[in-house]
């Protein structure tokens, strides 16, 4: 789960490590993570190249908003279920 940022308003700072992937898109995205437990921290996703998704276990904030969409639906696990509050797309 992510939220996403305004690129400007994001600094990645201090040690972590980056790998480089295709999306299920297509498009490639940057994983930034942390060099000694592994965890994603952030990612810059090139379809929205003005945006950086913040990963939302890093906030570590109980309260932080439900996700307004899920993305890949058709590549979920069928015990995941979502609130009808909540969209849902494929990821083509």
């Amino acid at each position: 789960m992510a939220a996403f940022y305004p690129r400007e308003r994001i600094a990645v700072e201090g040690k972590h490590s980056e790998f480089r992937r295709n999306s299920d898109s297509g498009f490639p995205v940057l994983f930034h993570f942390c060099p000694v437990c592994g965890s994603s921290v952030c990612w810059e996703p090139q379809r929205k190249p003005d945006m950086i998704a913040v990963a939302v276990g890093a906030f570590a904030d109980p309260d932080f908003p439900m996700p307004e969409q899920s993305v890949s639906d058709e590549l979920r696990h069928s015990w995941i279920v979502f609130s009808d509050a909540m969209t849902t797309r494929t990821s083509g």
